[in-house]
């Protein structure tokens, strides 16, 4: 499967049959395949783009962006942009070492209907680690529509190839924490909640994910953030 899209209907080849009506999804592709990969740590950073979020998607932007941003400081990281949205819409960006440019490319992505998708998140996942090692997987969403139980199975697996997982809830369902929560328990991640006035946070909560993503616990460990500490507490228990 293509690096470049995901959808849920392929062809017996493999190839992918569904492409996207939307003019930003060409300069999505076109922009993503621009810059050079690493060969130190990889992080995918996945996002829910379906209707649910367009009340709060501005917020939600101006918080996921910051979030590139501490990860473009980082440096010495490969960072791969997911998301979905629509009838069976599921995208990845190429692996790119400049996170900047995966910030513009996310805040052109639109809100369109549909549901989740983040079992094809999972097993994209599963897939790109087994090619090169995947050290860490960000999700931000608001809700789950899929078998709790199949995308628990799923973050197991994760978890057995070393894929640790950190989900960032935007909204206040206590169902979708729980679901988060499991998941992140599952692969020895972390989770936490947006909230309106959390961008400067979260951001450098990502930054500490892109530490472990580069260097694993023991530079989280040895970096003095608070922010790492925090997800410390989570991974470590």
């Amino acid at each position: 499967m293509k690096d470049k899209e995901i959808t849920s209907t392929e062809k017996k080849s493999g190839e992918l049959r569904e492409k996207s009506s939307s003019s930003e999804i060409g300069a999505f592709l076109k922009a993503a395949g621009e810059a050079a990969v690493s060969q130190s740590g990889r992080l995918i950073f996945a996002l829910d783009a379906t209707m649910s979020r367009q009340p709060t998607w501005d917020q939600a932007v101006t918080i996921q962006a910051s979030m590139f941003d501490a990860v473009g400081k980082a440096g010495g990281l490969s960072v791969q942009l997911v998301f979905f949205r629509g009838i069976g819409e599921c995208r990845a960006s190429k692996w790119v070492i400049n996170a900047a440019a995966l910030r513009d490319l996310m805040l052109g992505i639109q809100c369109l209907g549909g549901q989740t998708q983040l079992s094809k998140v999972l097993d994209h996942a599963n897939r790109e680690t087994t090619k090169a090692k995947v050290s860490a997987l960000v999700f931000i969403g608001d809700a789950i529509e899929e078998d709790i139980h199949l995308l628990c199975r799923k973050a197991g697996e994760l978890s057995i190839k070393g894929v640790r997982c950190f989900f960032f809830q935007d909204g206040h369902d206590i169902e979708v924490e729980k679901g988060f929560r499991e998941m992140a328990r599952l692969t020895g991640g972390a989770y936490f909640r947006l909230g309106p006035d959390s961008a400067k946070e979260l951001a450098e909560l990502l930054g500490a994910v892109a530490v472990y993503a580069r260097g694993g616990l023991k530079a989280l460990s040895n970096s003095g953030r608070r922010e790492a500490r925090l997800l410390l507490d989570q991974m470590t228990k």
